[in-house]
């Protein structure tokens, strides 16, 4: 795996001190290639996601974007619960609602329940862009089944099953990435 980032090693540090080039002798590759290899491959995933997302007619959509809309759902959201689903603060959750519908992805409308809140509602367009994406994806699962073969990526996934907690697909990335 070349882990660099402008002409230097990522973990070049860790490397240095350790005296470790390649991984240790027995083949195992340095522990700390296993994050940065998962993340390479989400990352493949999502850049092949969007950039054929913006071929069928969805140029705007970002990876946010998206997590926001799955918070958003099919039954609607106030900008409190999307803050919350994602793990972020209502005024950023707001922001992003706010370019969602600058979009036309969502819309906000009255609460039927409650004549004081305001709902987010994915519009048609926000829902083609997610359907979309369930397609892509398993477009891009069926060309990993073609390169890895089906047993092993079914293996790949039962792997990462095992090793993730249960509740592991929540959509609090600001958890991970830094937040309270």
């Amino acid at each position: 795996m070349d882990n660099m980032v402008d002409e230097k090693k990522v973990n070049q540090v860790v490397d240095s001190r350790n005296g470790v080039e390649h991984g240790d002798p027995s083949g195992d590759a340095p522990g700390y290639e296993l994050p940065l290899l998962l993340f390479a491959g989400f990352r493949s995933l999502i850049d092949q996601l969007h950039a054929e997302l913006a071929r069928q007619g969805h140029p705007d959509v970002r990876p946010a974007h998206g997590f926001a809309m799955q918070a958003i759902g099919l039954d609607g959201a106030t900008a409190a619960t999307v803050g919350r689903r994602l793990g972020v603060s209502k005024q950023a959750a707001g922001k992003t609602v706010d370019r969602l519908t600058a979009l036309g992805y969502a819309e906000r409308t009255a609460d039927p329940t409650d004549a004081r809140r305001k709902l987010v509602r994915l519009t048609p367009h926000g829902l083609d862009a997610l359907a979309r994406s369930a397609r892509i994806f398993d477009e891009l699962r069926a060309r990993w089944s073609a390169t890895l073969g089906p047993d092993r990526l079914r293996a790949l996934e039962t792997d990462l099953r095992t090793v993730t907690p249960p509740d592991a697909f929540t959509l609090d990335a600001e958890g991970w990435l830094g937040g309270p």
